[in-house]
């Protein structure tokens, strides 16, 4: 299954994880130490937020570090501050158009 960001960023856990990571890097034990859920469920969204880009995975001897790589959500914030602008616009006309009316 191909997996986006938006999937990865839809789940509150996940983005828990994000926030929690993008601090300091942390082991998969320090990491499932931050949430009241299973050890193999944090590895679960883990590994979606890996496959999405968004978290990476390396090897330290016998531990496995993860760190948050926010590149994408910075892609995602710029792709959507176009609508942004878009929304704002039109919500300005409209609340200029009810002031006409009002007054």
């Amino acid at each position: 299954m191909r997996r986006d960001v938006f999937q990865a960023i839809a789940d509150p856990t996940r983005r828990e994880i994000i926030n929690v990571l993008s601090r300091q890097a942390l082991n998969l034990n320090a990491v499932a130490g931050h949430f009241d859920i299973s050890r193999p469920a944090v590895s679960k969204h883990i590994r979606i937020l890996t496959e999405c880009g968004l978290i990476v995975v390396k090897q330290q001897g016998r531990e496995r570090f993860c760190h948050a790589d926010l590149r994408k959500l910075r892609e995602v914030s710029e792709w959507t501050e176009q609508y942004r602008d878009l929304w704002n616009h039109k919500l300005d006309a409209l609340g200029d158009f009810l002031d006409q009316q009002a007054g």
